[in-house]
């Protein structure tokens, strides 16, 4: 639009001025006829001034001589246009305003004659003949551009559909078959665009694909091995049963050497029972829903401080208490006992001999907030990058990472969050976030 505007606006303006010096033109050559013979009829006259289309035409040659072609005017001269300085402007102005101006009118025209042959030309005429000959003119330069503008938009509707259109739906319509078979690695774009962006698209596109491809595999054969492994644990978690039952068997005999070793053969076989239990119980991923309630956080803490003492197992070890909480809270009283249940057995784990641990509660305007501390010796950055990863992120030596997973999508199962808040060599402090239950709701 910018473009034909730009076309039309000068082209317009340069009609007028082509049209006015001709008509300064054909009333030069009037004058010089004049000029040749001084006693022209005046019907002579009048056909030279009606071939100029002009009225009068007034032709300066020097100080004191003037040609002169003259009629009777139908009307008072309305204007004067001065053709000899004329801007571009000031030419585009007045080409519109007389397109505007559709009432015919007498204007005076001045202008320089053509090679030098006078100081100036005057001329009177009527602005009707002109206003047909811009309209007419204006119509066929908007009738081109319009043509040549349909024609710009075809060619661009078919480059456009060729470089930009065809190639976008290509990339869709690969996206859609990885989505219905991604494991089909054929269905995998192969970029072929020659545009730059597109390509890159494509390009961003296939690594993408082929990740995705490559995980969804990797996942496929983790289910199968974790149905394998699931199966193993169950057979195993059978034997280690009746191993228990024959340590407890043994525990009973008055050989020395044979109650030395019964103890340690005894927690050795608990370790690989809870490992098998932890296994199978994490492979279901069948953990119901949360069926929260209100309950007292105190009498909560204090059930899982009871339970968790006897595996302090002689050491100087103080778990404590300090629940600032003002009413009951929210939540799965099942659940929240063995998240805290598995956190605290966390920190009894890593104190190796004298220590605290400490359950915090308080109020927040949103929920309550619950931090579990220990003075044990810090978490590695090796446990701390896959803290909660099942089988990788090990709190403590010969764990799986079960108890934190499975702790965290309980957690995460009423709304909140578990995360560890600090680490270090004076202690480690998991934070618990729990959501009141307008929150929840």
């Amino acid at each position: 639009m910018l473009a034909e505007v730009l076309i039309f606006v000068p082209s317009v303006s340069r009609f007028r001025q082509d049209y006015i010096s001709t008509r300064l033109d054909l009333a030069q050559l009037a004058t010089l006829t004049l000029l040749a013979d001084d006693m022209i009829s005046e019907d002579l006259e009048q056909e030279l001034l009606k071939n100029a289309g002009v009225f009068n035409v007034v032709l300066r040659r020097d100080t004191t001589r003037e040609l002169i072609l003259t009629s009777a005017l139908p009307d008072p001269v309305s204007k004067t246009f001065d053709m000899r300085n004329a801007g571009p402007l000031v030419l585009v102005r007045d080409a519109f305003l007389r397109m505007w101006s559709p009432e015919p009118e007498i204007v005076r025209v001045i202008g320089m004659p053509r090679l030098k042959a006078g100081s100036l030309i005057e001329l009177t005429m009527e602005t009707s003949s002109l206003l047909q000959e811009l309209l007419a003119f204006g119509f066929r330069v908007f009738l081109l551009s319009a043509l040549i503008s349909l024609s710009t938009a075809i060619l661009l509707f078919f480059v456009v559909r060729q470089t930009v259109v065809l190639p976008v739906k290509r990339i869709v319509s690969h996206m859609k078959a990885f989505a219905d078979r991604p494991e089909d690695t054929r269905n995998i774009i192969d970029p072929a665009s020659n545009i730059v962006e597109l390509r890159e698209t494509e390009q961003g596109l296939k690594s993408m694909q082929s990740q995705l491809s490559a995980a969804l595999r990797q996942k496929e054969r983790h289910a199968q091995l974790g149905q394998a492994v699931a199966k193993i644990s169950h057979d195993l978690r059978n034997m280690l049963t009746t191993i228990q039952m024959l340590s407890d068997t043994l525990s009973l005999s008055k050989d020395p050497s044979v109650n030395r070793l019964t103890p340690k053969l005894v927690k050795n076989v608990e370790r690989a029972v809870a490992l098998t239990e932890g296994a199978l119980a994490f492979g279901k991923a069948e953990e119901p829903a949360p069926q929260p309630e209100y309950i007292d956080l105190n009498v909560l803490v204090d059930e899982v401080i009871e339970n968790e003492q006897k595996f302090i197992n002689g050491r100087d070890i103080a778990i404590e208490k300090e629940i600032t909480v003002s009413e009951k809270i929210f939540a799965d009283p099942d659940q929240l006992y063995r998240v805290l249940g598995n956190l605290v057995r966390n920190a009894l784990q890593a104190i190796i001999d004298t220590g605290e641990i400490k359950i915090l509660a308080r109020d927040l305007a949103s929920g309550w907030q619950i931090d579990i501390r220990d003075t044990g010796p810090g978490l590695s950055q090796k446990a701390q990058d896959h803290l909660f990863e099942a089988f990788q992120g090990r709190a403590r030596s010969g764990g799986t990472g079960l108890g934190l997973v499975i702790s965290q999508e309980i957690i995460k199962g009423h709304g909140g969050s578990l995360r560890l808040h600090e680490t270090s060599e004076k202690g480690t402090v998991f934070r618990i976030l729990l959501p009141n239950a307008s929150s929840q709701n």
